[in-house]
């Protein structure tokens, strides 16, 4: 599968998130909106990065995890 094509599947799957990939090669994803107070205390974060499109994908789960929103 093709960098654009992850890409596309983590935009649809996560939609309250920015996606992209730097130039250095690592993936990136930032929030639309501002955490509230109860993200931020169960260690939500606004930007998060991992080495690759699997990483990003289970970091983002995670945050979903933490704030307790999960995608059908």
């Amino acid at each position: 599968m093709s960098f654009d094509r992850h890409l596309a599947d983590i935009a649809r799957e996560f939609p309250d998130w920015t996606i992209w990939r730097s130039d250095a090669g690592r993936w990136w994803a930032t929030r639309h909106h501002p955490l509230t107070a109860a993200q931020r205390d169960v260690g939500c974060a606004m930007t998060i990065d991992a080495d690759d499109w699997e990483g990003l994908r289970e970091r983002l789960r995670d945050q979903q995890d933490r704030s307790g929103r999960r995608n059908p």
